[in-house]
């Protein structure tokens, strides 16, 4: 007995040492996600705000209006319209007039015989004399073939940059809602702990009382009490996972870290009606703005290649301006310049060939990744209308295993009490009760989950 016993310590120890292996796994997963969390914009935000010190109803409605607020991600695709819009008057500005305004006094002192100029009575040597000049510079490109086609360019890119903020809430959508839903999870898997963990106490009293009445083996009251400890074990992971879930849907959202938050929205199964590959692919390329942006790219580099190749033909350029000039400055006298100039590229020492290098180059690169943007989308809906048909049936599986389940926990529940068996057989079915709901809360989650990602690849999110 005192072998079986010592065995059993033994076994129970074992068991702890591969659940706090377990946790050490989960802890280096979770900063691995905490790392990716890092790097992607779409997962951090701009908070906003101060802890209210009251508990947050916070609903999926609430948290996609704040995370298309305040997400990092967004914000920063917001700034890049910005600078593009910028980029875009500077090429533009090549082709407006440009205006100056300049005021000079002046003293000069001048050596004529060494301009050649000596004539009989006048003195090689002339002043110093002051004179004032008053005038207004005007520069206005007539024809400019590269600068217009420049202009174009920048025109496109802030298309598709505009395009890409677009697709940019549809990412920020997708981040909130995976978000919430993993959270969701998370507050599930508490609960279903929280219950096992009671079962398991129930079962540790019963065999505490039942070895003291002598009714069962010491051994079965360990066994018990392992079962227990086991399940708190569980149950501590689970609730250190979910507070860290709301951590990072609050850090996504834009919520101060400090600010307690409740999930008021359960997401339900759902199923969803069918779609055939064709129309949803159909659907994509009409829809997904990141397919629009590449192509206004594509356009982008195509026209300036053209502009690239326009340097091998003249340009006209409008010179002039006009002004008072005089010894006075309260007698200044209109003059005025005006000049047309025609500029023919001749040599340029083959700066023009590489830049139509450079310009085909970046116009096959955009091409590329189109074609492979397209790709991707066909590859995104097949891949969601996969994951979307595995967990419906997932799902529907997990709720018939989760009643056999606890069918049979409460048949081995019912032999212990009778003493037909020991409770080795309630220990199995608790376990396989809880594998069952955890099989059950995870096809839920890949079932919303593959709804929210058919979604985004459809580029239907924000509809």
């Amino acid at each position: 007995m005192e072998v079986r016993y010592l065995m059993m310590q033994f076994l129970a120890a074992v068991l702890v040492a591969a659940m706090s292996l377990a946790g050490i796994c989960s802890a280096h997963a979770q900063n691995s996600a905490g790392q990716a969390a890092h790097e992607n914009p779409f997962l951090g935000s701009v908070p906003v705000g101060k802890p209210t010190g009251t508990l947050l109803q916070l609903s999926l409605k609430e948290a996609l209006e704040r995370g298309l607020k305040h997400n990092l991600g967004l914000l920063q695709r917001e700034e890049a319209i910005r600078s593009e819009r910028g980029r875009r008057w500077k090429e533009l500005s090549a082709l407006l007039p440009n205006l100056t305004v300049q005021l000079s006094a002046n003293i000069e002192k001048d050596n004529l015989a060494a301009r050649g100029l000596t004539l009989p009575g006048i003195p090689s040597m002339v002043g110093p004399y002051d004179y004032y000049d008053s005038r207004v510079f005007l520069t206005q490109p007539v024809f400019d073939l590269p600068a217009i086609n420049r202009s174009k360019a920048a025109a496109e890119t802030v298309k598709a940059a505009e395009y890409l903020y677009r697709d940019a809430r549809e990412l920020v959508i997708e981040a909130v809602g995976a978000a919430y839903l993993r959270t969701l999870s998370g507050e599930a898997r508490v609960e279903t702990a929280r219950a096992q963990v009671a079962t398991a106490q129930t079962l540790a009293d019963n065999a505490v009382q039942m070895h003291r009445e002598g009714i069962m083996p010491g051994i079965d009251e360990l066994r018990a009490r392992v079962e227990l400890q086991s399940r708190r074990q569980q149950l501590i992971a689970a609730e250190n996972e979910f507070e860290k879930q709301k951590l990072l849907l609050a850090r996504i959202i834009g919520l101060p870290a400090e600010q307690e938050l409740v999930l008021v929205d359960k997401v339900p199964y759902a199923p969803l009606a069918s779609l055939s590959l064709e129309r949803a692919l159909e659907s994509a390329y009409q829809s997904r703005q990141d397919y629009k942006s590449a192509i206004a790219l594509e356009k982008a580099a195509e026209l300036s290649l053209d502009a690239a190749s326009a340097r091998y033909f003249p340009s006209l350029v409008l010179e002039a301006n006009y002004g008072g000039l005089g010894i006075d400055p309260g007698k200044l006298k209109g003059t005025y310049t005006v000049s047309g100039v025609i500029k023919i590229p001749l040599f340029q020492g083959g700066s023009i060939k590489g830049e139509v290098l450079q310009a085909e180059a970046a116009l096959q690169r955009s091409r590329d990744e189109r074609a492979d943007l397209q790709a991707r989308i066909a590859f995104e809906i097949r891949t969601a209308l996969l994951d979307l048909k595995a967990a419906a049936e997932l799902v529907e599986v997990a709720e018939t295993r989760i009643g056999l389940a606890e069918l049979t926990l409460n048949q081995a529940r019912e032999r212990f009490t009778a003493g037909i068996s020991d409770n080795l057989e309630v220990v199995q079915a608790q376990g396989a009760s809880a594998s069952a709901h955890e099989a059950y809360i995870s096809s839920l989650y890949a079932h919303n989950l593959a709804k929210l990602e058919l979604a985004r690849a459809l580029g239907v999110s924000t509809r």
